[in-house]
């Protein structure tokens, strides 16, 4: 099953960067089992469903990686915007079990927003994909490069609301449960979307 993709127009058949690669190989012998981490995907331009299946896969490629668990899909108002400003966003979350240590997963997730021309023009600006790392493992960091868990990730239904899907006894690590996360904030304009369906990779 290609869910609508194929190897001509998926823009993800670039080669893994030489330095994931390497961090991987290090991790293989440094690590002796795999971590999980939570990843978050968002799309609010262009086929975004195609988008989002296509990181998955892109994600599962990874060596080092395993997708374990992929959400349902939520469409959700755009974060820190006027309303009707951007198209709304599809969301959904992903459990992953890796072997990259935190640094490399993060490079690894630059890599499928640059594959499908993520670009940084202004903070909450629309994008084809955005790739967050939400969770790893137990890690709490405050490293400015990559903070863990994700700093707003406690605020925001659009990651919690799948995440929950997915597992209902996750915690964040440092807020608590995900559950009692949620049900403090709601799903104010998070709506889900029964309709459109990711898969995991083949």
């Amino acid at each position: 099953m290609n869910n609508g993709l194929n190897a001509q127009s998926d823009p993800t058949v670039q080669p893994v960067p030489a330095s994931v690669v390497e961090a991987v190989d290090a991790a293989d012998v440094t690590l002796s089992n795999p971590k999980w981490a939570v990843i978050a995907l968002g799309a609010n331009l262009g086929n975004r469903l195609e988008t989002l299946q296509g990181a998955v896969d892109a994600l599962g490629d990874t060596p080092g990686m395993r997708v374990k668990a992929v959400s349902p899909v939520y469409e959700t108002e755009p974060w820190g915007v006027e309303p009707g400003s951007q198209p709304s966003y599809l969301n959904a979350v992903v459990a992953v079990k890796t072997t990259l240590p935190p640094s490399s997963l993060l490079e690894r997730a630059h890599a499928v927003e640059e594959a499908f021309d993520r670009v940084r023009e202004e903070r909450w600006g629309p994008r084809t994909i955005d790739v967050d790392i939400v969770a790893y493992a137990d890690r709490v960091s405050d490293d400015p490069v990559l903070t863990l868990p994700h700093p707003r990730a406690h605020q925001r239904a659009f990651v919690l609301a799948p995440w929950h899907d997915i597992d209902p006894e996750a915690q964040l690590p440092g807020r608590g449960p995900v559950s009692t996360l949620l049900a403090g904030i709601g799903l104010g304009g998070v709506t889900p979307r029964p309709d459109l369906e990711l898969h995991l990779p083949d």
